[in-house]
C-alpha cells in the first residue's frame, strides 16, 4: 500500500471513530445499559478465569518450570513426606538429575521485630531450595548449603522473608538485610526477600519466612526431628532433553542405593522401608491440595459467567436492532448520497467494537476487584488461601477472545439486517411495516434466547442454593452451638513431654469458670486431617488391599466425646484409668461397626492398627480392646461420607508428639461459650505462659468450612438473577416495542368494543408465547447442565423436580412483571386519538 493510501486508511479510520463516539453519545441509555451489561459479563469472565489460571493452569514463576517433578511412591502419588535421610540420600545418588530440593510448612510462628509481634506462616527449606528452581532474591541473597547446617550457617540461622511480610511488616525497607528478628524465641538474621510474586511450590499457600531446614531443631527448640522422622517433600529438577520416562528409570536404578543410605535401623533387615517404587511426576504447575477441592466449582462458575456474557450480548443485540430501526431513515439517506454498504457496515461495526472494547476495560476494572474479592472469600482461618494473580499472556487472551466472541455476537447481526435497506426506503409506509415486521421477529428470537439461557442458570443457582442450604443443616454427629475450641501450641514444651502437659492443660481448662465439660485430641472436626494410613485388621474380617487405608484415628483425652457432644452408643468412654500401665483400649464409630462388624458387637472384640507413612510399607502399631461404640460425627469435610474412626487415649501413646498443634473444647454451661475465653485462657496460661492460643467458635468454624459452597452457590445465585434481570429488559422492550407498532391495531379493537382487560390478555399472551418458548429450550439446556454441576450437589438430584419447577415459576412470574407496564399501557390508549393519528 503506498503511503497516500496509507494515510487515507488512517484518516477514514478516524473519522469512523468519531462517527461511532457521536453516535453512541446520541443515544445516552442504550449506550450505558450496553456497557453496565458488557462491563459485568466481562468482568465475571476475567475475574473467574483469573482465579482458573492462578490455580490450574499458570506454571510456577520459576526458571524452566517444565523441568521440576515432584517424588512420590508408586502406590500413592501426589504429596508425600519423608525423611531428611531419603532426601540426603536421593540428592547424593541421583546423578541424572540436575538438583533436588524439599521443603515443608508445618503451619504459624511467632515473628518479633522492632518491639511488635505477629503471627507468620513458616517453610522450612533446603539449602538449595531456591537456586534448583532459580528463584533469585529480590534484595539480597537466597540460601546456600552453607546456611543449611545443625546450628546454622557462618551468620547463624538465616531467613529469607517473602515479598508481602516485608511490605507489610517491614515497610519495604531497603535496610531489611541483616536485620536480627526473633522468631519463636530464636534470633534470626534476614538474608534476603524472595521477588514479588514468588509463594513457593504449593501453589494456594503462603509462605511469609522460609528457614534452613537443619535449622529446625534451633527454631523449633522443643520439637526435635532426628533425620529419619518423615516430614519433607522432595522435587527434582531434570536435565535438558530428560524426559519423566527416563527419570523414572533412573531413579528405580538408584533407589537400592538410597534404600541403603536412608533406611533407618529397625527397618533395614524388614524390608518395610521404601518397598514400594518411587515413581517422578511432573511438576510445572507446582502442587497444591487445592486443585481437588476447587477446580469443579471454579470451572462451573466460569460456564455459568460465561452464560451471562451470551445472555448480556443478546440483550445488546437487541438494543442495537431497536436502535437501528431508529436510524434506518439516516442510513438510507446516506445510501442514496452515495455511501457503499460496507462503509455502513463498517461504521456500525465500528460502534460494536467501541462499546466492546469500552465493555472490557471496565469489566477488567471490575475483575481486579472482584478476583482478589474471590480469593479472600474462600480463604479462612481453617484453609488460609494465597493466589497471586497476574494479568499474565494467558488472561490477556482470554479476555481477548471473549471480546472477539462477544462483538461477534452482538454486533454482526444488527450490522447484517441494518444495512439491507434501499436508498430512501425507510422513508415510505409500505416499507415500514415489513421492517417492524422483521424486526419483532428477530427480537423475539433472541429473547426466546435470553430466557432459555437464564432459565438454564436459574436451575443451576436453585441447586448449588439447595446443596448450601443442605449443608448447613446436615448433621454434623456433634453440638456446635455450645461449644468453643481453642487451638493452643507449647513451643517450650519438649516433644516427650507434651503428652503429660496436654492432659494438665485439659484438666485447667475444665476447671475454668463457665465450663461443664473439656477434653484435647490431636485433630478436631473440620480443622485439621485426620491421620488416614491408618489400616485396620479385623478378627474374622478380609481385609482388602487397600480399602482400610482410610480408617482413620483420634487420640485424645478423657471429655473429649462429652465437650463436643458426640454420644457413645454402647459401651464406655475412655476414662482416667487408661494409661501406658493398662491394656490398649480403642472406641470405634457407626461407620467402622457396619463395614466390619455388621453381625456381632464390637465390644471386646480385638483389633489390630498399623500404618504406612514416609516411604515405609507398613509399621504396626499395635492390638486394641473396642471398649466403647462412638455415633458418627463428621471430621475433614461435611461432604464426604462418614469413614471407619478409631479413637484411641492420648495417654496411652508412649511416643514424643511431633505435630505442633493440640486442640482443647470446652463446653458451656450456659450462655453463649465465647464468654468461656477469658476463663480459659487465664487457667491455661497458668499452666503454662508461652502457649500460643487461638479461640473459635465451633460454629464459626463450621461456618469457614463451607466458604467454597456459601461462595459458589452465593455468585451462581447472583449471576442467576443478573440474568433474570438482563431478560426481563429484553422481554419489556420486546414487548413495548410491539406494542408500539401494534396501536392501530389495538385502537381498532378497543373502537369495537375491546375492553382494556382485553387489551392486556392480548399482550400478556403474545409475551407468554415468547417465555414459553424460551422456557421449554431452558429446560432441555438445565437438564444438560444439571449433569455437569451433578459432584457440586449434595443430598439432592442434578434433575430435582421441585428445583426445576422453582426455577420455570420464577422465570414466569418475572417475564410477567416485565410485561405488565407495557400491557397495561396498551389499555389505557386512547382509541380516537389513534385513528385520528391513522
Amino acid at each position: 500500500m503506498s503511503r497516500p493510501s496509507r494515510r487515507s486508511a488512517w484518516i477514514g479510520t478516524a473519522q469512523d471513530v468519531r462517527l461511532a463516539l457521536r453516535s453512541l453519545r446520541t443515544t445516552p441509555i442504550v449506550t450505558s445499559v450496553a456497557l453496565l451489561s458488557l462491563a459485568l459479563g466481562m468482568g465475571a469472565n476475567t475475574a473467574v478465569f483469573s482465579v482458573v489460571n492462578s490455580l490450574l493452569l499458570r506454571p510456577l514463576p520459576v526458571r524452566d518450570a517444565d523441568r521440576l517433578a515432584i517424588l512420590s511412591s508408586g502406590s500413592s502419588p501426589g504429596l508425600q513426606q519423608y525423611s531428611y535421610s531419603t532426601f540426603d540420600a536421593l540428592r547424593r545418588h541421583a546423578q541424572a538429575f540436575d538438583g533436588a530440593l524439599a521443603w515443608a510448612g508445618l503451619g504459624k510462628m511467632s515473628l518479633i521485630h522492632d518491639g511488635s509481634s505477629e503471627v507468620v506462616y513458616d517453610g522450612f527449606v533446603s539449602g538449595d531450595y531456591f537456586a534448583t528452581l532459580g528463584v533469585p532474591a529480590l534484595i539480597g541473597r537466597t540460601f546456600t548449603m552453607a546456611d543449611d547446617q545443625p546450628g546454622g550457617g557462618p551468620q547463624g540461622p538465616v531467613a529469607v522473608i517473602s515479598y508481602p511480610l516485608w511490605q507489610r511488616s517491614f515497610g519495604g525497607a531497603l535496610d531489611v538485610v541483616g536485620r536480627t528478628v526473633t522468631i519463636e524465641k530464636t534470633p534470626v538474621t534476614i538474608v534476603g526477600v524472595a521477588r514479588q510474586g514468588f509463594f513457593g511450590v504449593e501453589v494456594g499457600r503462603t509462605v511469609d519466612v522460609a528457614l534452613p531446614i537443619r535449622t529446625f531443631s534451633l527454631i523449633r527448640t522443643a520439637t526435635s526431628l532426628d533425620d529419619d522422622v518423615a516430614w519433607l517433600h522432595i522435587m527434582v529438577r531434570l536435565g535438558h532433553g530428560q524426559s519423566i520416562e527416563s527419570a523414572n528409570v533412573a531413579l528405580r536404578a538408584v533407589q537400592p542405593a538410597i534404600h541403603e543410605a536412608a533406611a533407618p535401623r529397625d527397618a533395614r533387615d524388614t524390608g518395610a522401608f521404601l518397598k514400594e517404587p518411587l515413581v517422578l511426576a511432573g511438576a510445572n504447575l507446582g502442587v497444591s491440595p487445592l486443585r481437588s477441592r476447587f477446580e469443579r466449582p471454579l470451572v462451573t462458575l466460569l460456564g455459568v459467567v460465561t452464560f451471562v456474557l451470551i445472555i448480556a450480548s443478546v440483550n445488546i443485540a437487541n438494543l442495537l436492532l431497536a436502535r437501528g430501526v431508529a436510524r434506518r431513515h439516516e442510513l438510507s439517506v446516506r445510501l442514496a448520497l452515495g455511501a457503499s454498504r460496507w462503509h455502513l457496515a463498517r461504521q456500525l461495526l465500528v460502534e460494536s467494537l467501541i462499546l466492546g472494547c469500552a465493555g472490557t476495560v471496565a469489566g477488567g476494572v471490575f475483575a481486579r476487584w472482584a478476583s482478589a474479592a474471590a480469593v479472600r472469600e474462600l480463604s479462612t482461618f481453617i484453609n488460609p488461601i494465597a493466589l497471586d494473580l497476574p494479568l499474565d499472556w494467558r488472561v490477556f487472551a482470554f479476555t481477548a477472545a471473549a471480546l472477539v466472541a462477544t462483538v461477534m455476537l452482538f454486533g454482526v447481526m444488527p450490522v447484517l439486517w441494518t444495512t439491507r435497506v434501499q436508498p430512501f426506503d425507510a422513508l415510505k409506509e409500505h416499507g415500514r411495516s415489513g421492517t417492524s415486521a422483521g424486526v419483532h421477529i428477530r427480537a423475539s428470537g433472541l429473547i426466546v434466547a435470553q430466557v432459555a439461557l437464564s432459565l438454564a442458570l436459574v436451575i443451576v443457582a436453585g441447586l448449588l442454593l439447595r446443596t448450601f442450604v443442605t449443608l448447613q443443616e446436615a448433621p454434623l454427629g456433634f453440638d456446635k452451638e455450645h461449644v468453643l475450641a481453642i487451638t493452643l501450641s507449647a513451643p517450650t514444651v519438649p516433644a516427650q513431654a507434651r503428652n503429660a502437659a496436654y492432659h494438665r492443660l485439659v484438666k485447667a481448662a475444665a476447671s475454668a469458670p463457665g465450663v461443664v465439660r473439656a477434653g484435647g485430641a490431636m485433630s478436631a472436626p473440620l480443622v485439621s486431617e485426620l491421620s488416614d494410613q491408618i489400616l485396620l485388621n479385623v478378627p474374622g474380617a478380609v481385609r482388602p488391599s487397600d480399602a482400610e487405608r482410610q480408617s482413620r484415628s483420634v487420640y485424645m483425652t478423657p471429655g473429649w466425646l462429652a465437650a463436643y457432644g458426640t454420644p457413645i452408643h454402647a459401651g464406655r468412654d475412655i476414662d482416667e484409668h487408661d494409661s501406658t500401665s493398662t491394656a490398649p483400649v480403642a472406641l470405634v464409630n457407626e461407620a467402622l461397626v457396619r463395614r466390619f462388624f455388621a453381625s456381632r458387637s464390637p465390644l471386646g472384640q480385638t483389633i489390630q492398627l498399623s500404618m504406612r507413612f514416609g516411604g515405609f510399607d507398613e509399621r504396626p502399631i499395635g492390638a486394641m480392646t473396642v471398649v466403647g461404640v462412638v455415633g458418627d460425627a463428621v471430621y475433614s469435610s461435611i461432604r464426604d461420607p462418614i469413614q471407619p474412626t478409631v479413637y484411641l487415649a492420648l495417654a496411652q501413646a508412649d511416643g514424643p508428639i511431633y505435630p505442633v498443634n493440640f486442640y482443647v473444647a470446652v463446653r458451656s454451661d450456659r450462655g453463649s461459650p465465647a464468654a468461656l475465653v477469658n476463663s480459659v485462657s487465664t487457667a491455661l496460661r497458668a499452666v503454662n505462659p508461652d502457649l500460643n492460643l487461638t479461640f473459635r467458635l465451633v460454629s464459626e468454624q463450621v461456618e469457614a468450612s463451607l466458604a467454597q459452597e456459601r461462595l459458589v452457590a452465593a455468585l451462581a445465585g447472583f449471576f442467576g438473577l443478573l440474568a433474570l434481570a438482563l431478560s426481563a429488559i429484553g422481554l419489556y422492550g420486546v414487548t413495548s416495542y410491539s406494542v408500539a407498532q401494534r396501536k392501530t391495531e389495538i385502537g381498532i379493537r378497543m373502537a369495537i368494543g375491546a375492553a382494556p382487560s382485553q387489551v392486556c390478555t392480548l399482550v400478556l399472551s403474545q409475551a407468554a408465547l415468547i417465555v414459553s418458548l424460551g422456557v421449554v429450550c431452558g429446560i432441555a439446556i438445565g437438564i444438560w447442565v444439571s449433569k455437569l454441576v451433578a459432584s457440586l450437589l449434595f443430598g439432592l438430584r442434578p434433575r430435582d423436580p421441585i428445583t426445576f419447577v422453582e426455577a420455570v415459576a420464577i422465570v414466569y412470574v418475572v417475564s410477567v412483571a416485565a410485561s405488565l407496564v407495557p400491557a397495561w399501557r396498551a389499555s389505557r390508549l386512547d382509541p380516537s386519538a389513534i385513528l385520528r393519528e391513522g
